[in-house]
């Protein structure tokens, strides 16, 4: 489906909803508190509709998420294949993805993560942070049902955490990734596969990219 197919089809969806909940886009605009002009643009096809505002339109039009993303060309069974297989081969085919579906900004997304790994790797050295990644990897990475080379470093990354021979340095920057995939609230829903697993692919992604760089790197 084309960008502008997509458009025209979740504009359909929007205007058939507002009519038939008799709100404005006006009225709309105050209850999701996306600028009037916005919702406009969304509804005529003039902008793409990023992925926060089909979470506000899903919420105060009461819509499934799952509609809202087939609307926007994102919840086909094809497609969903096809961006299973492509999403692990490299960084830069997620950055191709989210640009090309423009529901997110890779560079705030990335930025909020390495924040977000900032924190967990000072989880990571409490005797807390390390029970919940023993104690809990092997059950969360069942939930992601083997995705790929995401979950191939995921097994690398808990193999080298456990290694005794790893630098306590090396090791915390591990933990901060395993953290992340384990306890975050994510940035995506998890539940909106395969763009849901996105801000966890970056973690992995820049966890590893600074124990490659480190004096004592693992790689």
């Amino acid at each position: 489906m084309s960008d502008h197919q997509g458009t025209e089809d979740l504009g359909m969806l929007l205007k058939d909803s507002l009519k038939q909940q008799s709100l404005s886009m006006r009225k709309l605009s105050g209850l999701t508190n996306i600028d009037t002009a916005t919702i406009s643009r969304i509804i005529n096809g003039k902008q793409p509709a990023k992925l926060d505002h089909l979470r506000r339109f899903a919420e105060h039009l009461h819509l499934p998420m799952d509609k809202l993303l087939e609307a926007v060309g994102l919840n086909k069974g094809t497609q969903h294949k096809e961006l299973r297989e492509e999403i692990g081969d490299s960084v830069a085919t997620i950055q191709e993805l989210l640009h090309s579906i423009r529901l997110l900004d890779y560079q705030v997304t990335a930025e909020h993560v390495r924040q977000e790994l900032a924190k967990y790797e000072q989880y990571a050295q409490t005797e807390e942070g390390n029970r919940i990644i023993l104690e809990s990897f092997h059950s969360k990475v069942k939930e992601v049902s083997g995705w790929g080379p995401f979950i191939n470093q995921l097994h690398y990354m808990f193999s080298k955490y456990c290694d005794e021979r790893v630098t306590p340095e090396d090791r915390y920057i591990l933990g901060s990734a395993l953290l992340y995939f384990i306890l975050s609230a994510d940035i995506i829903p998890d539940y909106l596969f395969p763009i849901g697993y996105i801000d966890d692919v970056i973690a992995v992604q820049l966890a590893m990219e600074r124990l490659s760089s480190s004096d004592d790197s693992i790689a």
